[in-house]
């Protein structure tokens, strides 16, 4: 059993634990259930950098990557520095995140804010929304065609943003459908954490103009992100290269600057 599907096998476990204590129509009383969606997508069309920076705090791949931050002085330092959304992991057990990270980034920013989570289940849609998240990841690694449909669907019933992310060129071809409105290229390969941007530049001629292309993982550089732009990428989720830093704001804010000038 390989990293990925430990992590699945782990969520279902608990979202079946979830569901038995808190019903969803809970999370649908949420105060912010009815507030407006801020999309990323729209944010991302608009933008000249495209940057989506991430809060995490650790990953499988790098055990730590920063312990000591708080979410919402980092939420408040991306803002400030022009990103144009916001990736919050809410995955407890491998990526010391939680859906209060989410809560206290949405009280302390109004930039659109991604939930980053392996979603399997409606449930935690209901979560995310109840939460504050204005976008949601799907990852088809983990997820068949007719699950990513049922799912999509039923987030932008929710109005939330859908991210599809993929990793191969079959699991972009199942992927491709109406209710999606970015496709993202993980440079990671999820089984080995190899990286290379080589994976973004490939797919990037499979995937249709209707969709906002967003590359992620192994992003560090401006050649990078600018090798990126010829192929038509519009988003560019950073993390560690971020949060490995002392103060995430500040690197986000000096690496935007570079990224203009």
């Amino acid at each position: 059993m390989n990293i990925l599907d430990k992590i699945v096998a782990d969520k279902k476990k608990e979202v079946a634990l979830k569901k038995s204590i808190i019903p969803a129509s809970q999370w649908e009383k949420s105060v912010l259930f009815e507030r407006n969606r801020n999309s990323l997508a729209e944010a991302l069309k608009k933008s000249k950098t495209g940057i989506i920076a991430e809060h995490k705090r650790r990953s499988p791949s790098k055990s730590t990557i920063n312990q000591n931050t708080n979410v919402g002085q980092v939420a408040q330092g991306y803002q400030k520095a022009g990103v144009c959304g916001m990736s919050v992991l809410t995955d407890m057990k491998y990526f010391g995140g939680s859906l209060e990270d989410l809560l206290l980034a949405r009280a302390s920013v109004d930039i659109p804010l991604l939930r980053k989570e392996f979603i399997i289940d409606e449930y935690q849609l209901l979560e995310a929304k109840a939460h504050g998240a204005d976008i949601i990841l799907l990852i088809a690694a983990v997820l068949t065609t007719s699950e990513i449909k049922k799912l999509s669907e039923f987030a932008q019933s929710l109005n939330l943003d859908v991210l599809l992310e993929v990793h191969n060129e079959e699991e972009l071809k199942k992927s491709i459908m109406p209710s999606l409105d970015m496709l993202g290229v993980n440079n990671r390969n999820l089984k080995t954490f190899d990286v290379s941007l080589d994976t973004s530049k490939e797919l990037s001629l499979l995937i249709p103009d209707d969709f906002v292309k967003v590359s992620e993982s192994g992003i560090s550089s401006i050649e990078a992100i600018k090798a990126l732009k010829q192929f038509g990428y519009k988003g560019f989720l950073i993390g560690e290269n971020f949060m490995k830093t002392e103060n995430p704001g500040q690197s986000a804010t000096e690496f935007i600057k570079s990224l203009e000038q």
